[in-house]
């Protein structure tokens, strides 16, 4: 790895550490853990959180976590999306593939498994698979923007190597503090696109780019979006460029931008489930998302 992406690995892992101190599974949830749901023993496993005894099925939410392509797993997400089980879905939170040991599309392949595994599973964890919906923040807003349109855009998908399940399909997707054009022009922002370089094969030619820009493959099947920022998210110029893609193609949409005289809510704010502004997101995203159960 170059030295650029083993130092962002470092601080994220450190501030992630000093955020989910203390931290342990909340009383109402059920969590089955460590499931493998691909090849790579490693990296292909995943959790299932729901509201602890109910039997009946529920709709799923499926996380896509951030962390530049290049770090990450779902110990990292955890508290995150049991807090959005706590609202009475089944959420599904893996790790994937990450970069540079695994160029892309490896993430899109892991993805594309756990979407098999989900419609696979779905007697056995309660998943109704007439409801799904997908989350990602960050990178993983790019990943999760990304496959919504592989899933709902022939051309877009013949240009990667594997086949999406046949049935599934999102009733709507979130993207919060989202990477959705990775090499947007934007001085707060020295991140993207150094990391986003480490994930590509050839480094970020201009088919790359192009195939990593979420609005470029948006079409009028498209799901409805949940897009969230803050105002100290350096991704939230981001946001008119994915707002003027999905009006270009009828796509509903909801934008909620958070701000707090208490606090500097920054990138990733809703990660923080000890704050406020953190319960408050999860309850926009589900109450939209539940216009579409």
């Amino acid at each position: 790895m170059s030295s650029y992406g083993l130092m962002m690995r470092e601080s994220f892992n450190t501030n992630d550490n000093i955020r989910d101190e203390g931290l342990t599974t909340p009383e109402g949830v059920e969590r089955f853990d460590d499931i493998c749901y691909g090849p790579d023993m490693k990296w292909n496993k995943l959790d299932v959180y729901r509201p602890a005894g109910g039997k009946d099925k529920l709709p799923v939410i499926i996380s896509f976590h951030g962390g530049g392509w290049v770090y990450g797993d779902k110990e990292r997400y955890q508290y995150y999306c049991m807090n959005l089980a706590k609202r009475g879905f089944a959420v599904i939170n893996f790790t994937y593939r990450l970069a540079p040991e695994h160029k892309w599309p490896a993430a899109q392949e892991d993805m594309n498994l756990v979407a098999q595994w989900v419609i696979d599973n779905a007697q056995k964890y309660g998943l109704d698979t007439d409801h799904i919906f997908g989350i990602g923040d960050s990178a993983g807003a790019n990943g999760i923007g990304l496959y919504a349109s592989i899933v709902t855009n022939p051309e877009y998908a013949a240009l990667y190597p594997f086949k999406t399940p046949e049935g599934f399909r999102f009733c709507a997707i979130g993207t919060l503090c989202g990477t959705y054009i990775v090499d947007l022009p934007n001085d707060k922002d020295e991140i993207t696109l150094p990391l986003v370089q480490e994930y590509l094969c050839n480094g970020g030619t201009v088919v790359e780019m192009d195939m990593m820009n979420v609005t470029k493959h948006i079409t009028g099947d498209y799901p409805p979006v949940f897009a969230a920022s803050a105002a100290a998210d350096f991704l939230k110029i981001q946001i008119p460029h994915v707002a003027d893609a999905l009006m270009n193609h009828n796509i509903p949409f909801e934008i909620r931008f958070y701000s707090s005289e208490r606090r500097s809510l920054e990138h990733d704010f809703h990660c923080n489930v000890r704050i406020d502004e953190s319960g408050e997101c999860a309850d926009d995203l589900c109450a939209f998302f539940r216009k579409y159960c």
